[in-house]
Protein backbone atom coordinates (compact mmCIF):
# COMPACT_ATOMS: atom_id res chain seq x y z
CA UNK A 1 0.00 0.00 0.00
CA UNK A 2 1.42 3.44 -1.13
CA UNK A 3 -0.04 6.65 0.22
CA UNK A 4 -0.31 9.18 -1.68
CA UNK A 5 -1.17 13.40 -1.65
CA UNK A 6 -5.36 12.49 -1.37
CA UNK A 7 -4.85 10.78 1.86
CA UNK A 8 -6.08 7.81 0.09
CA UNK A 9 -3.87 4.58 -0.11
CA UNK A 10 -3.55 3.23 -3.90
CA UNK A 11 -2.85 -0.34 -4.15
CA UNK A 12 -0.53 -1.53 -6.52
CA UNK A 13 -1.51 -4.83 -7.62
CA UNK A 14 0.75 -8.12 -7.17
CA UNK A 15 2.54 -8.91 -10.13
CA UNK A 16 2.82 -12.34 -10.40
CA UNK A 17 4.46 -13.08 -13.61
CA UNK A 18 7.14 -10.23 -13.35
CA UNK A 19 10.10 -12.67 -13.10
CA UNK A 20 8.81 -14.16 -16.53
CA UNK A 21 7.87 -10.93 -17.88
CA UNK A 22 10.74 -9.77 -17.32
CA UNK A 23 12.94 -12.39 -18.72
CA UNK A 24 10.83 -12.64 -21.73
CA UNK A 25 11.47 -8.99 -22.41
CA UNK A 26 14.99 -9.22 -21.80
CA UNK A 27 14.77 -12.10 -24.61
CA UNK A 28 13.12 -9.90 -27.01
CA UNK A 29 15.35 -6.88 -26.50
CA UNK A 30 12.21 -4.89 -25.36
CA UNK A 31 11.74 -2.59 -21.96
CA UNK A 32 15.31 -1.50 -21.76
CA UNK A 33 15.97 1.32 -24.01
CA UNK A 34 15.30 3.37 -26.71
CA UNK A 35 16.92 2.50 -30.35
CA UNK A 36 15.81 3.21 -33.68
CA UNK A 37 14.14 0.05 -33.86
CA UNK A 38 11.48 1.84 -31.47
CA UNK A 39 10.49 4.25 -34.41
CA UNK A 40 7.98 1.93 -35.51
CA UNK A 41 6.46 1.49 -31.74
CA UNK A 42 5.86 5.42 -31.39
CA UNK A 43 4.24 5.26 -34.80
CA UNK A 44 1.87 2.66 -33.59
CA UNK A 45 1.33 4.91 -30.06
CA UNK A 46 0.55 7.96 -32.71
CA UNK A 47 -1.95 5.60 -34.57
CA UNK A 48 -3.84 4.63 -31.39
CA UNK A 49 -4.41 8.52 -30.37
CA UNK A 50 -5.61 8.55 -33.75
CA UNK A 51 -8.04 6.29 -33.68
CA UNK A 52 -8.98 6.77 -29.83
CA UNK A 53 -8.59 10.58 -30.89
CA UNK A 54 -6.66 10.96 -27.48
CA UNK A 55 -3.85 13.40 -26.39
CA UNK A 56 -1.33 10.99 -25.13
CA UNK A 57 -0.86 7.28 -25.93
CA UNK A 58 1.36 4.19 -25.10
CA UNK A 59 2.86 1.30 -25.84
CA UNK A 60 3.97 0.27 -22.38
CA UNK A 61 6.58 -2.85 -21.86
CA UNK A 62 6.50 -3.80 -17.76
CA UNK A 63 9.14 -5.65 -16.12
CA UNK A 64 9.01 -6.27 -11.98
CA UNK A 65 10.12 -2.34 -11.71
CA UNK A 66 9.04 0.68 -14.04
CA UNK A 67 7.11 0.79 -17.12
CA UNK A 68 9.31 1.28 -19.99
CA UNK A 69 7.42 4.03 -22.82
CA UNK A 70 8.77 2.06 -25.54
CA UNK A 71 5.82 3.53 -27.67
CA UNK A 72 4.94 7.07 -26.85
CA UNK A 73 2.60 9.98 -28.39
CA UNK A 74 1.69 13.08 -26.65
CA UNK A 75 -0.37 16.30 -27.55
CA UNK A 76 3.46 18.58 -28.17
CA UNK A 77 5.06 15.51 -30.05
CA UNK A 78 7.93 15.43 -27.94
CA UNK A 79 8.58 11.72 -28.13
CA UNK A 80 11.13 12.09 -24.16
CA UNK A 81 7.91 12.26 -22.67
CA UNK A 82 8.27 15.29 -21.07
CA UNK A 83 4.50 16.78 -21.42
CA UNK A 84 4.08 13.44 -18.80
CA UNK A 85 4.99 16.14 -16.18
CA UNK A 86 6.98 15.38 -13.06
CA UNK A 87 6.05 11.67 -12.81
CA UNK A 88 7.60 10.64 -15.62
CA UNK A 89 11.03 13.48 -15.31
CA UNK A 90 13.47 11.06 -14.80
CA UNK A 91 15.17 8.65 -16.67
CA UNK A 92 15.87 8.30 -20.21
CA UNK A 93 13.79 11.76 -20.78
CA UNK A 94 10.79 10.84 -19.49
CA UNK A 95 10.33 6.98 -21.15
CA UNK A 96 10.27 5.10 -17.29
CA UNK A 97 7.54 5.17 -14.73
CA UNK A 98 7.55 3.99 -11.17
CA UNK A 99 5.90 0.55 -11.28
CA UNK A 100 3.20 2.36 -9.29
CA UNK A 101 2.38 5.09 -11.03
CA UNK A 102 -0.91 5.21 -13.76
CA UNK A 103 -3.35 2.38 -14.88
CA UNK A 104 -1.31 0.10 -16.62
CA UNK A 105 0.16 -2.19 -14.07
CA UNK A 106 -3.52 -2.50 -12.86
CA UNK A 107 -4.37 -3.76 -16.31
CA UNK A 108 -1.20 -5.93 -16.81
CA UNK A 109 -2.38 -8.00 -13.19
CA UNK A 110 -5.90 -8.57 -14.49
CA UNK A 111 -4.78 -9.79 -17.74
CA UNK A 112 -7.68 -7.89 -19.05
CA UNK A 113 -9.07 -4.55 -20.62
CA UNK A 114 -9.25 -1.09 -18.31
CA UNK A 115 -11.84 1.16 -19.09
CA UNK A 116 -12.49 4.33 -16.68
CA UNK A 117 -14.34 7.21 -18.48
CA UNK A 118 -13.89 9.11 -15.02
CA UNK A 119 -10.61 8.57 -13.13
CA UNK A 120 -12.17 10.37 -10.16
CA UNK A 121 -15.02 8.19 -10.30
CA UNK A 122 -13.08 5.67 -8.77
CA UNK A 123 -11.30 5.94 -5.29
CA UNK A 124 -8.71 3.19 -6.38
CA UNK A 125 -7.69 5.14 -9.14
CA UNK A 126 -8.76 8.82 -8.69
CA UNK A 127 -5.24 9.13 -5.90
CA UNK A 128 -3.03 8.13 -8.76
CA UNK A 129 -0.17 10.09 -9.45
CA UNK A 130 -0.95 10.82 -12.77
CA UNK A 131 -4.07 12.47 -12.16
CA UNK A 132 -1.86 15.38 -10.62
CA UNK A 133 0.77 14.84 -12.48
CA UNK A 134 -0.36 15.39 -16.28
CA UNK A 135 -3.98 15.80 -15.31
CA UNK A 136 -5.35 12.16 -16.39
CA UNK A 137 -9.08 11.60 -16.33
CA UNK A 138 -10.08 9.11 -18.70
CA UNK A 139 -7.98 5.47 -18.83
CA UNK A 140 -8.54 3.11 -21.89
CA UNK A 141 -5.88 0.11 -21.68
CA UNK A 142 -5.61 -3.07 -23.11
CA UNK A 143 -2.66 -6.19 -22.01
CA UNK A 144 -0.32 -7.02 -25.08
CA UNK A 145 -0.39 -10.73 -24.54
CA UNK A 146 2.00 -12.43 -26.83
CA UNK A 147 2.78 -15.71 -28.52
CA UNK A 148 3.83 -17.89 -25.36
CA UNK A 149 0.88 -15.88 -23.07
CA UNK A 150 2.97 -13.86 -21.23
CA UNK A 151 1.08 -10.19 -20.64
CA UNK A 152 4.26 -7.88 -21.91
CA UNK A 153 2.66 -4.66 -20.97
CA UNK A 154 -0.17 -2.73 -22.30
CA UNK A 155 -1.52 -0.10 -25.25
CA UNK A 156 -3.22 2.25 -23.17
CA UNK A 157 -4.75 6.24 -24.80
CA UNK A 158 -5.83 8.82 -22.04
CA UNK A 159 -7.65 12.02 -22.19
CA UNK A 160 -7.11 14.83 -19.57
CA UNK A 161 -11.01 15.25 -20.00
CA UNK A 162 -13.83 12.81 -19.00
CA UNK A 163 -14.86 10.29 -21.68
CA UNK A 164 -17.62 7.87 -22.50
CA UNK A 165 -15.28 4.72 -24.08
CA UNK A 166 -18.05 2.59 -24.40
CA UNK A 167 -18.05 -0.78 -25.99
CA UNK A 168 -16.65 0.50 -29.07
CA UNK A 169 -13.24 2.12 -27.35
CA UNK A 170 -13.32 -1.33 -25.24
CA UNK A 171 -12.93 -3.19 -28.41
CA UNK A 172 -11.13 -0.74 -30.61
CA UNK A 173 -8.57 -0.92 -27.87
CA UNK A 174 -8.48 -4.57 -27.37
CA UNK A 175 -7.82 -4.82 -31.50
CA UNK A 176 -5.07 -2.40 -30.63
CA UNK A 177 -3.54 -4.47 -28.48
CA UNK A 178 -3.69 -7.51 -30.62
CA UNK A 179 -2.60 -6.12 -33.61
CA UNK A 180 0.71 -4.95 -31.52
CA UNK A 181 0.97 -8.27 -30.37
CA UNK A 182 1.48 -9.81 -33.62
CA UNK A 183 4.18 -6.94 -34.79
CA UNK A 184 5.75 -8.38 -31.64
CA UNK A 185 5.89 -11.88 -32.96
CA UNK A 186 7.30 -10.62 -35.80
CA UNK A 187 9.97 -8.79 -34.79
CA UNK A 188 10.92 -11.61 -33.08
CA UNK A 189 10.95 -13.89 -36.21
CA UNK A 190 12.76 -11.01 -37.64
CA UNK A 191 15.45 -10.50 -35.03
CA UNK A 192 15.95 -14.33 -33.73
Amino acid sequence: MIPYGTGRPLLTPVDQDGARRSARLRRLGLGERADASFDSFDAFADRVAEVTATPFSIVNFIDGNRQFFAGLHTPAGIRGGADLGAAAAAGNGGRYLARDHGYCPHVLARRKALVLDDVCDFPRFAGNPMVDGIGIRSYLGAPLIDRTGIALGTVCAVDTVPRAWGRAGLDTIKLLAREFAVQIERREASHP
